[in-house]
């Protein structure tokens, strides 16, 4: 009897460890203001030879998007499932002494994935807020030196050094990726052009920031750690994540989610000496292609210890590529950043939150596959909860804007989702379905002219935008006039999504606080008024 009860029990355990061992690892990669066409198997002049292995080794998705078309409101929604316009931010990013955004008993896909038994890990940049602590009674640090260059110190800043935080206690905890689902964090608080300039590992600072220090730009002195230099982030995020997976890999049973934000290539586009003059684009160049090498580095280590096959790999960008690239003059050269699409980083047009989007996945996507299927960042929760089979695990407040692509990697069907929000800097909204996209601003909302601070330049332009995808990509032919019932539907459609407080099926949510939409548009759809 007791021989058998020992066989029943190592079938059972054999069973519960297959379970584990069937679970795949996840990685999640995000480049910061990549555009569409910056990759080589998009057009791009730079060869993103790792981009391309991807490519030719997984899924290419040719109709991705981010919630938003600039940083902060983006990594809000791949991380909560929800879209960023839901949260207490309506418009604007963070910066790097910002309050948490995610409140802590939110769920986040990485929480999520604790509870599945992963291990979660995260190496890069944050920019969703910091919880610094204060020096006490008031202290502040005074800067010991100021490492900027002699050029950097002439030139007229925006900003004094001495307006950033200099109260914060570095040795104190913090509330940031820890508190926020991840098991191991390392990285910086938000983009290398905003202080403080400082590494942080799990929830401690691992220097002070007591010097004055900028990078690439000069209006953005602030508080910085002795040791640091932006130079050398990608090179450092490599490494903790190659010696992350290395790590996890030695736990046969416990699968491993590692959140890979990279700071590149957004400003300061400085490439590290390795990379420069490596291209034929200039530093904007040579940073695509340090950043291409970060992912060659993880797919190397993955290759290292045997664990490819079965890994989940999820490679995208935040939003378009900046004007700070230069984009112009990119384009002259035969490089097209944000490939054909109009506009670029901040705005309501295309080229502003049509990214590239590619998943490899050995053990189930098919290699050179592509899909024209449309998602958004925000779908990476569901789909991770497709994958585990585990939509019982989701609670109604939880992902309320995500929908599985599992359907498309396998190529069994589409996806669930029906329509598409888009959010812009200054706080502008479109929904697109199908073929048509309504834009509920008068020019960019962002950055690209018709700017919404150039009055002028806006002056007899209608209120709203609406276009045909299919007939006119490149957003030039405005169908207002012509399409009454269809701006009354996709309208009707955006304020029962905004009210309901989720566009997935379920118990109805609550927003962070009101829509605030501009006069002119309430005044033309009451039923925006929320």
């Amino acid at each position: 009897m007791l021989i058998r009860y020992s066989l029943l029990w190592l079938l059972v355990s054999s069973l519960v460890v297959s379970a584990k061992s069937d679970k795949p690892n996840i990685i999640f990669i995000l480049a910061d203001d990549m555009g569409y066409g910056d990759m080589s198997n998009a057009g791009g002049k730079v060869p993103t030879v790792n981009c391309d292995r991807l490519v030719n080794e997984g899924m290419k998705f040719t109709d991705a998007h981010t919630s938003s078309s600039v940083c902060t409101p983006t990594r809000y929604g791949i991380l909560t499932g929800r879209y960023n316009w839901r949260s207490k931010k309506k418009s604007g990013v963070l910066n790097g002494f910002s309050d948490p955004l995610i409140p802590v008993e939110r769920q986040t896909v990485a929480g999520y994935l604790k509870t599945q038994g992963y291990h979660t890990g995260m190496v890069g940049k944050w920019h969703l807020g910091i919880g610094w602590q204060k020096l006490p009674n008031g202290e502040v640090v005074t800067p010991s030196a100021d490492l900027r260059t002699e050029k950097w110190k002439k030139k007229k800043s925006k900003r004094s050094p001495y307006s950033g935080r200099w109260n914060v206690d570095y040795t104190k905890p913090v509330v940031g990726p820890v508190a926020n689902g991840f098991d191991y964090f390392f990285g910086i608080a938000a983009s290398l052009d905003m202080a403080p300039y400082v590494y942080i590992e799990n929830d401690k600072a691992v220097a002070p920031a007591n010097v004055i220090n900028a990078f690439g730009i000069p209006h953005r002195p602030g508080p910085a750690s002795k040791d640091f230099d932006a130079m050398n982030c990608l090179t450092d995020f490599a490494s903790k994540s190659r010696s992350y997976i290395k790590e996890r890999a030695r736990d046969k049973e416990k699968p491993f989610f590692l959140y890979l934000p990279l700071t590149s290539p957004h400003t300061p586009i400085l490439p590290s000496p390795r990379w420069q003059g490596k291209s034929s684009l200039g530093s904007y160049g040579d940073f695509l292609l340090e950043t291409d090498w970060v992912i060659g580095e993880v797919l190397a280590e993955l290759d290292a210890q045997g664990i490819a096959e079965n890994t989940l790999i999820v490679f995208t960008a935040d939003n378009g590529c900046s004007p700070e690239a230069n984009i112009p003059e990119l384009t002259e050269k035969g490089h097209k950043p944000n490939a054909d699409w109009r506009g670029h980083k901040a705005d309501i047009f295309e080229g502003g939150h049509r990214v590239p989007f590619l998943v490899r996945w050995p053990a189930q996507v098919k290699s050179g596959s592509k899909t024209n299927g449309t998602v958004c960042t925000t779908d990476f929760f569901r789909t991770v909860v497709d994958v585990l089979a585990n939509k019982a695990g989701v609670l109604d407040n939880v992902a309320e804007d995500s929908y599985s692509f599992l359907p498309l990697l396998q190529e069994t069907g589409d996806t669930a989702r029906k329509t598409t929000i888009h959010h812009t800097i200054n706080g502008s909204f479109a929904i697109r379905e199908g073929k048509w996209k309504l834009n509920l601003c008068p020019g960019s909302g962002g950055w690209s002219s018709p700017r919404p601070s150039d009055k002028k330049a806006l002056e007899g332009l209608p209120v709203i935008q609406l276009y045909d995808l299919e007939a006119d990509p490149a957003e030039e032919n405005n169908l207002q006039a012509e399409h009454p019932e269809m701006i009354q539907r996709l309208v009707s459609q955006l304020a029962s999504e905004i009210k309901n407080g989720r566009s997935t099926e379920g118990k109805k949510q609550m927003n962070d606080g009101a829509i605030p939409f501009k006069k002119d548009l309430l005044e033309m759809f009451p039923i925006l008024t929320n």
